[in-house]
């Protein structure tokens, strides 16, 4: 689960700054945001690990990707796993921040530029805030399915909960209680993560803007 951790820091970091950049005014900044979105969403997750993992040693300079290639396990397939769920999972977030912040009506986004505020001020204090709270159930959907999609990184070598229930069943030929064991896990890590987050979007919601009482509300 250190996998999926890192790479969801990764992910809401990345994301968040990419899924601004596509509302900005800039046109350059909307293409680039643009680009990242299409690049790393449209590329499958398995094709980018093998990049990350296979490839970049061999394009960096020599003494670069040596050194990768000679990082003790679990480093050597720990850090290509993480950096590729990290961007792979950015895009998906970069969408949800770049719907959140047009859902909101184009008034908050106005009262901050009549307040004195900048561009990255209005950002940071008025919309991001609100977007964040729209956006916390699909951030809830991609943080279980990054926690998921953490037992493809066993194809370049990560021991996480998939390769460490094969390996118990090649070792113990026990195959029912090793991948039985790792199913529970898995729902219990995802339980887990789903009762945090809905304890986190109650404690953080905005009575009236969001939920049933805002239906047909207006005025926001």
């Amino acid at each position: 689960m250190a996998a999926a951790l890192c790479a969801w820091i990764i992910a809401i970091v990345l994301g968040s700054v990419v899924g601004v950049m596509r509302t900005t005014p800039s046109k350059w900044a909307q293409r680039i945001g643009n680009a990242w979105v299409e690049l790393f969403r449209n590329i499958p997750l398995l094709v980018q690990l093998f990049l990350w993992y296979f490839v970049l040693p061999e394009v960096l300079p020599k003494g670069m990707g040596d050194s990768l290639k000679q990082m003790a396990p679990p480093w050597g397939s720990f850090v290509p796993a993480v950096i590729g769920l990290g961007l792979f999972t950015s895009a998906r977030v970069a969408e949800q921040v770049r719907a959140g912040i047009q859902a909101l009506p184009r008034g908050q986004g106005m009262a901050g530029t009549a307040l004195g505020l900048t561009l990255p001020q209005t950002y940071r204090y008025v919309l991001l805030p609100m977007a964040y709270r729209i956006i916390l159930p699909p951030l809830t959907s991609e943080t279980m399915n990054l926690i998921k999609n953490t037992s493809v990184a066993l194809t370049i070598g990560l021991i996480e909960l998939t390769a460490a229930g094969r390996s118990m069943q090649e070792f113990t030929f026990q195959v029912f209680e090793a991948f039985t064991a790792a199913t529970v896990i898995y729902i219990l890590v995802n339980l887990v993560a789903v009762t945090f987050m809905r304890w986190f979007e109650k404690r953080v919601a905005v009575p009236g803007f969001i939920g049933p009482s805002a239906v047909g509300g207006g005025g926001h």
